[in-house]
This record gives structure tokens, C-alpha cells and sequence, in this order.
């Protein structure tokens, strides 16, 4: 069993819990995703990372309360466990395999939406910790559904929190202050990398675009089973077929085709989708190895 020591709630149907798993928090890296299991029935749920401690040898999830699978999982309290706790799996954010002084000579701006901002929290942590200033924009649909503020604060350079309804500090959407930054103020940035639901990673990157901004986007949202044989987050990058699960779950979020995305997420929900999703996709539905049943 792999131990909860703690279990806290951040905000209506978001928790988060330190998990006890030496061997993952020894290996993991920002960009990363671990699989958990509550029990030998439960479902495999296909988690990103939002912080770990190798010396204390925790990894901290925060997830939201959705489904049945994870609406039981919220219930689990400091002192219970987890069947499997299965990771890191995908590849790390490439910023991590690059030339630090390269980095350091790059401007970075991160772009959180709802729960996207557990993902880019320990993003932005590597970076400070690499000395390296990177600003940050979080979206939120009011103040009671915005996370990790604090935490947030402590390792951005500069923090602009932005609300749907004008309940804490912007009113508005995430895209306005991107514009703002960049086209009203005048800010330069090299690098975007934009984390959220699917639409708002969409609506940022045709707007990157438009201002020439390089835009790195995480697909963890439509990841069912994490390894690449259930076909669910099949998508095309670029006229390419990639799994989010195992060539990502970050990619160039200029070449994500997100209108084609989001209708196969839509049709994968039901058994029919399913069934007609592997007609049409053929051997590169599951993985692309045509063997995974």
C-alpha cells in the first residue's frame, strides 16, 4: 500500500494528498504523470504531478471529484492508501533535458486553468530552482475554484490571477492577459506553456499564434488509461498520430489539432463511440501496434 499522509481539500470537489512513494519521488520530473489504483477493483486513474520531495519520498497529487472513480477516491483520508501507485510515466517537460544557460536566456510565461494548475506548479518551482524568473497566469471561474495561490507566489516571478466572474482580481479570461502582457505592455516572452481544460488551451494557443509566441500545451485531460492501449487520447500533432500517455503529455500546441480532440473525446465517452472510433482508426487506434486487442 502506498500511504496518504495527507488529505486537503482546496476547494469545491479539488483535493490534494501527499502520497508516501519513495521510488517515484526519487525518479519523477516536472511533466510527469503517475497512475493510482485505490484497490483491486478500482479504476486506473492517470494523475500529473504536483510536487514531490525525494528526501521525504512524497509525491503530491491534486485532483478533482468528477466521476464515481474519483469522487470515492476525495472520501480517503491522511493514514489510508492506494493499491498501486504507479510512475513517473510519459516524458518530462523538455525544458528539463535542455542547456540551463540556454534557459536562463529565455523568457517563460505559464498559463494555468482550474485544476491545470497543479501541473504547472512544479514547473515553475524548477525553474526558481534553476534560477530562472518565469511569470504566471492563472484562470479561475471564481475565487472559491482558484488553487495553490500561495504556493504559486512563492516560486513566480510575477502572478496575475484572473476570474470569469471578477470575484478576485482580473475579470475575464486568461487570454486577455496574455494580450495584455504581450500586446498592451509590451513584455517579451519566448516560450508559453499553457495547461487547463481543453477549450482554454485552444483559445491560448490561436491566440500565441497570432502574437508568434512558441506554445507548449500538456493533453493530460483526455488520458484514460495512461499506457497507450485504450486508444483515448489518440490525437493528431502536426498531421501526426501521438498518445498522449506515452509521447507526451506535452506537445507543440500549435501543431495540436484541439477541434478534433475535443469531438473524439466526446465520441469516446460512449461504448458505441467506442466501437466505432476502432473501426474507423483501425491498427493505430490502440498505441499504433495493432495487437492491443
Amino acid at each position: 500500500m502506498y500511504r496518504i499522509l495527507k488529505a486537503e481539500k482546496l476547494a469545491e470537489k479539488i483535493v490534494l494528498m501527499d502520497v508516501e512513494a519513495p521510488r517515484v519521488a526519487k525518479a519523477c520530473q516536472p511533466g510527469e504523470f503517475v497512475i493510482v489504483k485505490m484497490d483491486e477493483k478500482g479504476e486506473r486513474i492517470p494523475l500529473t504531478i504536483c510536487d514531490f520531495d525525494r528526501k521525504a519520498g512524497t509525491v503530491t497529487i491534486v485532483f478533482q471529484a468528477v466521476g464515481a472513480s474519483t469522487q470515492k477516491m476525495a472520501t480517503l483520508k491522511a493514514g489510508d492508501g492506494f493499491l498501486d501507485f504507479v510512475g513517473p510515466l510519459g516524458q518530462p517537460s523538455e525544458f528539463v533535458k535542455e542547456n540551463l544557460e540556454e534557459l536562463k536566456g529565455r523568457k517563460y510565461l505559464f498559463v494555468a486553468g482550474g485544476v491545470g494548475t497543479a501541473p504547472v506548479y512544479p514547473q515553475v518551482k524548477w525553474m526558481r530552482e534553476h534560477g530562472i524568473e518565469a511569470d504566471v497566469v492563472v484562470g479561475a471561474k471564481t475565487k472559491g475554484l482558484l488553487i495553490l495561490e500561495e504556493e504559486m507566489k512563492a516560486v513566480a516571478g510575477n502572478l496575475y490571477i484572473t476570474t470569469d466572474d471578477g470575484s478576485y482580481g482580473r475579470k475575464g479570461m486568461v487570454t486577455e492577459v496574455i494580450r495584455e502582457l504581450v500586446a498592451g505592455q509590451g513584455k517579451h516572452y519566448d516560450v508559453c506553456v499553457a495547461i487547463g481544460p481543453m477549450i482554454m488551451m485552444k483559445f491560448v494557443c490561436l491566440l500565441t499564434k497570432e502574437l508568434n509566441l512558441p506554445t507548449i500545451v500538456s493533453m493530460n485531460p483526455i488520458m484514460v488509461d495512461g499506457t497507450g492501449m485504450c486508444g483515448a487520447c489518440r490525437l493528431s500533432v502536426g498531421g501526426q498520430v501521438k498518445f498522449a500517455c506515452v509521447d507526451g503529455p506535452e506537445f507543440d500546441g500549435h501543431l495540436v489539432d484541439f477541434d478534433q480532440a475535443m469531438k473524439r473525446q466526446q465520441i469516446y465517452k460512449t461504448e458505441e463511440g467506442r466501437a466505432l472510433l476502432r473501426m474507423q482508426e483501425g491498427d493505430t487506434h490502440h498505441g499504433g501496434c495493432g495487437n492491443c486487442g
